[in-house]
């Protein structure tokens, strides 16, 4: 067996990938943010669907996009992969007291939150991705432009005119908070980086930024809806 075969199969090699691939999916959010951000523009949504055609045209993206959801598989069978052995390792598990004062309760109830993310991804692809990738989406020509755009927009506005997906997307991302919290931390900690000088700035940069990103995520469907319903 290879060293590089026999690390990525010990647990110190599983740890690693997941506090790698858990890195790449935080940086993917930003940028994702970033792009859906677009959406509250008020232009008719054409600077998010001039965003989503880049996107979708992008060779680098589409390569980096494929990446991600390699990446994505390999966070959750890792995660199941290193879940069972700390089962296994205490099938008891701390009890009381002494849970609340060893652990947060983020990582505590890792499994359920990463359950819930993963939930919320596959409704998250198949009411867009894959709608956009396989579904019967109009085209929208606006003025100037030497060419008609695939209306993303209209997609994503016509799902959060439904209060009760608006509701799931905004409750999904409380979630997303929660898995955002323990992961940031822990991956740092995991790769060496959060010794006594630096965790606490890696505590405060990971609580920040395990608020405020699923926060701005969660105001995009708040905002449209309301638009929507005409506030």
């Amino acid at each position: 067996m290879s060293p590089i075969k026999r690390f990525l199969l010990s647990s110190n090699g599983r740890k690693t990938v997941m506090a790698l691939t858990g890195l790449f999916l935080i940086l993917f959010l930003v940028v994702h943010l970033a792009g859906n951000l677009q959406l509250l523009v008020p232009d008719q949504g054409r600077s998010f669907n001039e965003y989503s055609h880049f996107m979708s045209h992008s060779l680098l993206i589409q390569t980096v996009s494929k990446l991600n959801f390699a990446f994505i598989i390999l966070h959750v069978l890792y995660s199941l992969w290193l879940t069972k052995q700390a089962n296994a390792a205490r099938p008891v598990g701390y009890q009381g007291r002494a849970a609340k004062e060893m652990t947060t309760w983020s990582s505590r109830n890792m499994g359920i939150l990463g359950t819930l993310v993963l939930a919320f991804l596959l409704v998250h692809l198949k009411g867009f991705w894959y709608e956009l990738k396989f579904g019967e989406v109009p085209v929208v020509l606006y003025p100037g432009a030497e060419e008609a755009l695939t209306d993303a927009y209209r997609v994503v506005s016509e799902a959060y005119k439904n209060p009760l997906y608006a509701l799931f997307y905004v409750l999904s991302m409380v979630a997303v908070g929660f898995h955002l919290y323990h992961g940031f931390q822990s991956a740092f900690h995991t790769l060496g980086l959060s010794n006594y000088r630096y965790k606490p700035v890696i505590r405060t940069v990971g609580t920040v930024f395990a608020v405020l990103v699923p926060a701005l995520f969660a105001l995009i469907p708040v905002v449209m809806y309301l638009q929507s319903a005409g506030y």
